[in-house]
């Protein structure tokens, strides 16, 4: 009996398991809410993040974005690039890369008949910009640019209703040429867009890139370069972009072209880890006592099984067998709780009733649960290993006991 098979060993730790039913139906039903937990509040906490970075990404930055290393500090025309050339060109179209779009920004001053506001001229070329920014896919009104010599004003609704003015009325644009002279020019209101955050329609207005050119005189000069990926997790392949740049051109991922979306990235996925261990460290105490418990009990078989050959490491192993037989049971339960509630929640949570806060945070009215499969094995993982050092103690003290005094335990 000193080496028993394994199979012998699940069965009797199944066995042993059911021997208190109530307590361990009471166990598993802690392992699965927590498990439920782990999962449905990190899938939570991903689509939030997700969200704001897919919002912030499709508000014009790309995953990677090329400009003048100065234009951050001062987006003047003085800060301009010369057009994409041949070889820039050749890299923009491998197989990496989704799209591009090079655009002009400078910051702008509207005016209509009502008022007056503070914003940013955008120059885009339509073409290059559906699938890759957010505005085609948010026009609510109107038309959107139809080339990029298109000469029409595009606005956000909330920039519309602040100027008191409405769809095709003539407001006057004023910015600044590379001489630093208050250029200004008509232009009447073609289309209207709504985005998921207000700030951004209030932020942005957008007419062709050509029109931008020639009313600032900047020749074929553009801002900027925004380039999407397949995923904006990893932009490694883009940037190697960098490759054929010139001095005078800067290669920037979106994670530091806006350093707080970054950080939010970074501390979600610290985040994960400590919620899955704090969830645990809960968990772990019902856990021990549950695994103690069915050890006291179990004093004089354990003694009997001792006395009949049975080495202490196969008293270990059969304790610790327990142990992983309850957080599997516990862990299929939680992860198919967690799947079958996140699947419930798939059209998305309404958070309109605390709207004001999430346009604070970035982040649109309705929020998407985001379920990855990393984050299932992650909590499964952390769960069996943490939970298997907890089974040792009361595996260990099972193993540590003297047949003779085991035997004669009321």
């Amino acid at each position: 009996m000193t080496r028993m098979p394994v199979t012998i060993l699940f069965r009797l730790a199944w066995r042993n398991l059911w021997r208190n039913y109530r307590r361990t139906l009471i166990m598993l039903g802690a392992i699965t809410v927590g498990v439920w937990a782990m999962i449905f509040m990190t899938a939570l906490m991903r689509g939030m993040v997700d969200d704001m970075v897919k919002t912030a990404v499709r508000s014009l930055p790309g995953h990677v974005q090329i400009h003048h290393p100065r234009f951050r500090d001062d987006p003047s025309i003085a800060n301009s690039l010369p057009p994409p050339g041949e070889v820039l060109v050749d890299a923009l179209s491998s197989d990496q890369v989704v799209g591009w779009a090079a655009r002009v920004r400078v910051p702008a001053v509207v005016t209509s008949e009502r008022d007056t506001r503070g914003t940013t001229l955008v120059g885009i070329d339509p073409e290059a910009e559906s699938g890759l920014s957010f505005i085609a896919d948010d026009m609510i009104e109107g038309r959107f640019l139809q080339s990029f010599e298109d000469d029409g004003l595009v606005v956000g609704r909330k920039m519309l209703d602040n100027l008191e003015t409405k769809l095709g009325r003539r407001v006057v644009v004023m910015s600044q040429d590379a001489e630093n002279e208050i250029i200004d020019r008509g232009f009447r209101v073609v289309g209207v867009f709504e985005s998921k955050l207000e700030t951004t329609e209030e932020r942005f207005i957008f007419t062709g890139r050509k029109t931008v050119q020639s009313m600032l005189n900047m020749n074929e000069d553009v801002s900027e370069i925004a380039v999407v990926g397949s995923s904006y997790r990893d932009v490694s392949n883009l940037l190697r972009l960098q490759q054929v740049l010139g001095p005078e051109q800067e290669l920037l991922p979106w994670y530091e072209l806006d350093i707080y979306l970054g950080s939010m990235l970074t501390m979600m996925d610290g985040f994960v880890l400590i919620w899955i261990i704090v969830i645990f460290l809960a968990l772990s105490f019902g856990l021990v006592n549950t695994l103690v418990m069915a050890v006291f009990e179990r004093v004089r078989e354990i003694g009997l099984m001792q006395a009949l050959g049975m080495r202490p490491a196969m008293i270990l192993l059969q304790i610790l067998l327990e142990t992983l037989l309850l957080l599997l049971v516990g862990l299929a339960a939680g992860n198919l709780l967690a799947i079958l509630t996140l699947a419930a929640l798939s059209d998305g949570i309404d958070l309109s009733i605390v709207s004001e806060a999430m346009q604070m945070m970035g982040v649109a009215n309705v929020l998407y649960p985001s379920l990855q499969i990393g984050d299932i094995v992650l909590a499964d993982v952390i769960v069996i290993v943490l939970g298997l050092i907890a089974g040792l103690f009361p595996a260990w003290r099972a193993a540590r006991y003297q047949p003779v005094q085991a035997l004669t335990t009321v």
